[in-house]
C-alpha cells in the first residue's frame, strides 16, 4: 500500500513538474510575442513619422517657392508689401493645417485619432489589451503659444501634468505617445484584475485589494498541489507605469514549512506573475488542478 501511494505521489509530482515547465515555456512565448508586437508598433509609428517629415519638407519647399514667386511678382508689377505679406501668411497657415492633418494620419495606426477644431485639435486615445478594446479618453488642445490643454477626460491618477510639462511644448507627438502608453498600461492592468476577480474568484481567499492606478495589488489565493491545498499571499508591484506586467511579485506561503519544494513553488509563481497576464496565470493554475484531478 505504501509503495502504491509513493508511486502515485511520484507520478503526480512528475506531472506537476511538467505542467509548471509548460507554464514557464508558455510565459516566455507570450513575452516574445508581446515584444514582437511592440517592435512592430514602433516600426509602424516610425514609418508614419518619416512620411510626416517628408510631407513637412515638401510643404516647406512649396512655401519657399510661393514666397519667391510673390517677391518676383511684386518687383515686376509693384505689388504692395502688405499684400505680399498677407499672401505669405495665408500660405504659412495652410502649411500649419496640413502639418496637423499629417500628424493625425500618422497617429491613426497607434490608436490615437483626432479632428481639427476652431481653436486647435481634439484627440481621442483608444486603449486596448490583447485585442480587446477598452476605454477611450479625450484631450482638447488649444494650438497657440504656449500650447494648452483646454479639456480632457484623462483619469486624475494618470500623471498628465508631469507628461505635459516634459513634452507638450516641445514635441506634441511624443507627448501623445507617452500619454497613450500610460493609459494603455493602466487599462491593461485594470482589465487583468477585473478578469481575475470575475472568472477566478474560486481561487481567491477574501477580496482583491487594488489602488486606483492598479499599480499595487494584494490578494490571497489557494493552489492545490500534491493532494494538499497551499495558501499563498501575493503582492504585485508595477514599478513601470507604462507596462501592464509587474516589475516585482512577492509571493509567500502562509502555511509554509520552509521546504525546498515550497520555496521552488513560490519562486515559480513569482516568475509566472511577472511574465504572464494575471488572469492567464490563474488559468494555468486551473488547468493544472483539473489535470491533477483526472490523474488521481
Amino acid at each position: 500500500m505504501e509503495e502504491a501511494t509513493a508511486y502515485l505521489r511520484d507520478g503526480v509530482l512528475s506531472h506537476l513538474e511538467k505542467l509548471e515547465a509548460h507554464a514557464r515555456k508558455l510565459a516566455l512565448k507570450q513575452e516574445e510575442t508581446q515584444r514582437q508586437q511592440e517592435n512592430l508598433a514602433r516600426l509602424r509609428a516610425r514609418i508614419q513619422e518619416l512620411r510626416l517629415q517628408r510631407d513637412e519638407l515638401q510643404t516647406k519647399v512649396n512655401l519657399q517657392q510661393v514666397g519667391l514667386i510673390r517677391q518676383e511678382g511684386a518687383t515686376g508689377s509693384n505689388v504692395e508689401p502688405v499684400q505680399a505679406a498677407e499672401t505669405r501668411g495665408q500660405a504659412f497657415l495652410k502649411w500649419k493645417v496640413e502639418n496637423v492633418k499629417a500628424m493625425l494620419q500618422a497617429f491613426y495606426l497607434t490608436g490615437i485619432s483626432g479632428k481639427l477644431t476652431k481653436q486647435g485639435v481634439c484627440f481621442c486615445i483608444s486603449t486596448a489589451y490583447e485585442g480587446t478594446y477598452l476605454d477611450s479618453y479625450y484631450l482638447d488642445l488649444l494650438i497657440q503659444q504656449p500650447v494648452q490643454i483646454h479639456h480632457h477626460s484623462v483619469p486624475i491618477f494618470i500623471p498628465l501634468e508631469q507628461i505635459a510639462k516634459k513634452y507638450l511644448q516641445t514635441d506634441v507627438k511624443c507627448f501623445l505617445a507617452v500619454l497613450s502608453d500610460h493609459l494603455n498600461a493602466y487599462a491593461g492592468r485594470k482589465y487583468q484584475a477585473d478578469q481575475l476577480q470575475d472568472h477566478f474568484s474560486a481561487f481567491l481567499e477574501g477580496t482583491l485589494q487594488r489602488n486606483s492606478l492598479h499599480n499595487v495589488l494584494f490578494f490571497n489565493y489557494d493552489v492545490e498541489t500534491e493532494s494538499k491545498t497551499f495558501p499563498f499571499r501575493a503582492k504585485l508591484v508595477y514599478g513601470d507605469l507604462t507596462r501592464s506586467l509587474p516589475t516585482e511579485a512577492i509571493i509567500t506561503c502562509k502555511a509554509g514549512d520552509g521546504s525546498a519544494s515550497l520555496v521552488e513553488k513560490t519562486a515559480a509563481h513569482s516568475n509566472l506573475f511577472r511574465h504572464t497576464a494575471l488572469h492567464k496565470a490563474f488559468d494555468s493554475f486551473k488547468r493544472a488542478a483539473e489535470s491533477l484531478d483526472q490523474t488521481v
